[in-house]
């Protein structure tokens, strides 16, 4: 969202100005574009997951800034609220045993970091939403102690003119208001960067909307907010109605909101980074002194440092990037559909099925994109992350029939996803040993109907039938979460239930 921001009030002029300057930059895109000055396909990832900060107890430790000072690595950076981080890992050539190398590299930063946590007292949960944050750690004197981190919170606040209302009926229902952005901090995820050519861009962008229905289906993990069971993936709803800019009269009147799935299939990354102009309002209107048309003209590249910085404000779950490496534009497709954990071999699972299924799907020569309907893609999205992996989705029939059909979740990734991430993998070069181990744990979680969710809403409901208190349930589960997450099996094998339970009967 831009590395250096600084707090301050903006007046009419630096709107005007900052809109005029957007329109620069999207032709300097757009000339860009045209004349094909695009990095050539590299076959390059990337992955950035925010974690939690909690003690021993499992409750949530506001400390990011001692524990960054500790762990003192670039690789780590701060996140919206003082419990949370986030990793990033260097980019890495999709092929070989590159999945094996990034679990490598996870586990050895992750272990670190813990460690420096624990000198305050505080410990990593790679978790979706933790299930013991309460509203009164969701207030605005938690957010990190970072001006680009205030001034968006004043701005979304100012844009919206009143108190956010977050309603979100699942399991059971929440109902309650917020006086800033500072909720959103309670969603962390696995944001999966692919770097695409431009001629690229379209297909696999409608591949990932088409599969983000069937990522939350397998990988669900933030069932509990606020100490109420919601839905099996909690975030999406939470993340939109935290940051909504849009007073019920803007909604009523059909007013995009900022968290948006989209509304069409694509054929050029270009019409996404023009609907961000032409629909939302800047937040933070602050110019750069280039100018992106007279760098082009004299042959350099434009930072387009104003279309990245709205960009980066606009919540779509699979974003448009762009971005220079020495002095080369290039463009990423970031999808942000993922929860956090719950391991890091669950993580890298997730990964793999994402970016197999993508190349798959988007070298099909009747791309399903064309045979389903955006609304139903849509539809899928809002029925995964309700019901998790017991959800069912409309999805292209096979054969003759032709049509949209619908299928259960388990059913469609294991009968016919799977097979496609596998194909998708070998045309990467992924060694079939790596394609065999981390496609095997999806197919081990479709098999078992189990994932981070399942396993919570079963282990709390257990200790609640115990005998526990509600909070104490909540609480004992996250402690368990986090011992069996740092102890590295996947999800699908942890034993439901906390020993303290046990010990109790």
């Amino acid at each position: 969202m831009g590395e250096k921001v600084v707090a301050g009030a903006f007046d009419l002029s630096d709107r005007q100005q900052y809109r005029d300057k957007l329109q620069r930059c999207l032709a300097g895109l757009e000339r860009l574009l045209a004349q094909e000055r695009f990095d050539r396909p590299k076959n390059l990832m990337g992955l950035e997951i925010e974690l939690n900060l909690a003690g021993a107890d499992g409750l949530p430790k506001m400390l990011n800034g001692q524990v960054l000072e500790r762990i003192a690595s670039r690789d780590f950076q701060t996140e919206l609220a003082m419990f949370n981080l986030e990793v990033n890992i260097a980019p890495h050539r999709l092929g070989g045993r590159v999945f094996d190398r990034l679990a490598e590299e996870l586990r050895t930063s992750l272990a670190y970091a813990h460690r420096k946590a624990g000198e305050v007292d505080a410990g990593i949960v790679m978790i979706g939403i933790l299930p013991t944050l309460d509203r009164d750690d969701l207030v605005s004197s938690n957010l990190s102690d970072v001006d680009r981190y205030t001034l968006l919170n004043d701005q979304i606040v100012a844009a919206r003119g009143e108190d956010f209302a977050l309603d979100i009926e699942g399991v059971e229902r929440l109902s309650c208001t917020s006086k800033s952005i500072v909720p959103e901090a309670a969603c962390t995820s696995v944001q999966l960067h692919l770097q695409v050519t431009p001629d690229r861009f379209a297909d696999v962008w409608n591949a990932a909307q088409a599969v983000t229905a069937a990522q939350i289906a397998v990988g669900a993990n933030s069932p509990f907010l606020f100490g109420r069971e919601l839905w099996r993936e909690s975030r999406p709803p939470l993340f939109q109605q935290a940051t909504d800019t849009r007073p019920p009269e803007l909604q009523a009147q059909g007013v995009r909101p900022r968290t948006w799935f989209g509304e069409r299939w694509i054929s050029s990354a270009y019409e996404l980074f023009e609907e961000n102009l032409r629909f939302f309002p800047a937040l933070l209107p602050i110019c750069d002194e280039e100018d992106p048309l007279e760098v082009l003209e004299a042959g350099r590249t434009p930072s387009l440092s104003e279309l990245v910085l709205l960009n980066g404000t606009v919540y779509r779950w699979n974003r448009p990037v762009y971005g220079v490496a020495d002095g080369v534009p290039h463009l990423r497709v970031e999808n942000r559909v993922l929860p956090a954990g719950p391991t890091v071999t669950d993580v890298i699972a997730n990964a793999a099925f994402y970016y197999g299924v993508v190349r798959a799907l988007a070298e099909e020569s009747r791309p399903v994109w064309s045979r389903l309907p955006f609304e139903a893609a849509e539809a899928n999205f809002d029925a995964a992350c309700r019901h998790g992996i017991e959800a069912r989705l409309q999805w292209p029939r096979r054969g003759r029939l032709g049509g949209v059909g619908e299928v259960d979740a388990v059913s469609l990734v294991r009968d016919e996803l799977l097979p496609l991430a596998e194909a998708g993998l070998d045309a990467w070069g992924v060694e079939p040993a790596d394609r065999d181990y981390y496609l095997g744990v999806i197919e081990e979680r479709c098999r078992r109907r189990a994932n981070g969710a399942t396993w919570q809403v079963a282990t709390f409901r257990r200790a609640v039938k115990a005998g526990l208190s509600r909070d104490a349930a909540l609480a004992a589960t996250t402690r368990r979460y986090a011992e069996l997450s740092h102890l590295g099996e996947p999800v699908h094998t942890w034993p439901v239930g906390v020993p303290e339970v046990a010990a109790l009967g």
